[in-house]
């Protein structure tokens, strides 16, 4: 007998915002949530419909006083960002031990070494109690989601070091982390294809999802399809916000079909190391022609599929889709759901790989996000995000043949074999993608671990 599990077992999400950039969009996420579930920037409720209350215990915690505190870790090794935090808008609903900075104030100095073992492990312990404290505050801990950058410091160092201490110590919670990557057009650091690169070799074996994102794309987006002129770091993280709000939205609300962390895992990924996803986002369009737009499921649904949604810079047409899942917000009938999300399979079938039968799954969150009627997130695992990997590794083999700036890294204590290493795991991924995107569901696998015979069966049978 399987007693039936509680709606509200397994429920907090420990949110962790590391480096200027991960503080920046963690900092938009904060104020997309409040909004939502109508919290005043003095951590009050402040809204009329029950509904936005109900569980807001996902990512508050409530206070005698009935206050309302994210369970939130603000992380920076400079001041600057997180004192910007402090003086915005919702600066005041965070617990005050909950900005961390670092004693020294030096900064990483775009240096993953410096992030990951100098500066960035004198302050680790700190982070971590400041973490042990918001899981005991938590009933029952569904998991972690970190924002951070992987192109500078301290998002990558030491971003990639609090990972692989929440895996040690928190080895069955699920980490989910939304990473920006390196853009291929604008680039702010010239060490970045070496801190992407030392990054993404800890984020293969250490997440259990990453939601891959780019300035470029982000850009592409504000420019182009929202017609934002000269687009701010604000409005691309918004963007970010939008798609971290719903994610989660079916924790946060009810729904017609749920997802949380650990389903969304589950569908989507199909191997271990498989796990970096593109994110599409609908409706996009100018506030000028919202006025003039149909929002209709199947516009929905087209919009997902379209490369100018994606929030990273790869065309999902150039690859195959493992898994995906669409995520919808708002009044929308199941039933025209499911037959629109059939049909978009249909006309791009072979842009889904065949052995995967039932590789797309759908959840309803009854919800809509502040200022729309409906809305739709896809994330799907397709193997054309190994183009990101490959540009990040081809500007990586570049610098590091000549082995220019290494010494900033040896001069923090690494050495080169962790850069070897961390090139040859990037280059088994992309090998990975590419063997997935070309595998036919009637070929024979060669080589599988635990592949076993008829014999062997009716051997262990007897």
């Amino acid at each position: 007998y399987l007693a039936p599990i509680s709606i509200h077992g397994m429920r907090e999400i420990i949110h962790v915002q590391v480096g200027q950039c991960g503080n920046q969009i963690g900092s938009k996420f904060w104020e997309t949530i409040t909004a939502e579930h109508s919290i005043d920037e003095t951590g009050q409720w402040v809204g009329t419909d029950p509904v936005t209350r109900d569980r807001l215990d996902v990512y508050f915690s409530e206070t005698n006083s009935s206050r309302y505190v994210p369970r939130s870790v603000l992380v920076d090794l400079e001041p600057g960002a997180l004192d910007a935090i402090k003086a915005g808008p919702i600066g005041g609903i965070f617990r005050p031990d909950s900005y961390i900075t670092s004693k020294s104030g030096n900064s990483a100095g775009n240096n993953w070494a410096k992030g990951h073992y100098t500066e960035g492990s004198e302050m680790i312990e700190e982070v971590l109690d400041v973490l042990r404290r918001e899981v005991e505050n938590a009933d029952s801990m569904q998991g972690f989601q970190l924002c951070h950058s992987l192109g500078g410091g301290t998002g990558s160092g030491l971003g990639t070091l609090l990972l692989s201490k929440i895996r040690e110590e928190y080895p069955d919670r699920m980490i989910n982390t939304f990473s920006v990557l390196p853009s291929p057009k604008v680039s702010d650091v010239i060490t970045e294809p070496y801190n992407a690169t030392l990054s993404l070799h800890q984020l293969i074996e250490n997440a259990d999802s990453v939601v891959c994102l780019d300035n470029d794309a982000l850009y592409d987006i504000c420019s182009k399809t929202l017609k934002v002129p000269n687009p701010s770091y604000s409005q691309l993280n918004s963007l970010i916000a939008n798609v971290m709000s719903g994610v989660t939205c079916s924790l946060r609300f009810p729904g017609q079909l749920n997802a949380d962390l650990r389903k969304l895992a589950v569908n989507l990924v199909p191997f271990p190391r498989l796990h970096f996803f593109t994110a599409a986002y609908a409706p996009l369009g100018s506030e000028a022609s919202r006025a003039f737009s149909t929002t209709s499921v199947s516009d929905l649904v087209t919009q997902m599929y379209d490369a100018r949604n994606t929030m990273v810079n790869v065309d999902p047409k150039k690859g195959k889709y493992l898994t995906a899942s669409a995520i919808f917000r708002g009044k929308v009938s199941s039933e025209e759901v499911e037959s629109c999300m059939a049909s978009m399979k249909d006309k791009n079938s072979p842009y889904f790989v065949d052995w995967i039968p039932h590789n797309i799954n759908s959840s309803i969150c009854r919800v809509a996000p502040k200022g729309l009627e409906t809305s739709a997130l896809l994330l799907a695992n397709s193997t054309a995000i190994q183009t990101v990997f490959k540009r990040v590794l081809l500007n990586f083999s570049a610098m590091f043949k000549r082995r220019a700036f290494t010494h900033w890294y040896f001069s923090e204590g690494m050495e080169e074999l962790e850069f070897v290493e961390a090139e040859a795991n990037i280059t088994d991924l992309i090998q990975e993608y590419q063997q997935y995107e070309t595998a036919d569901a009637n070929q024979e696998v060669d080589g599988l671990e635990g592949e076993y015979d008829d014999e062997d069966v009716s051997e262990e049978t007897q």
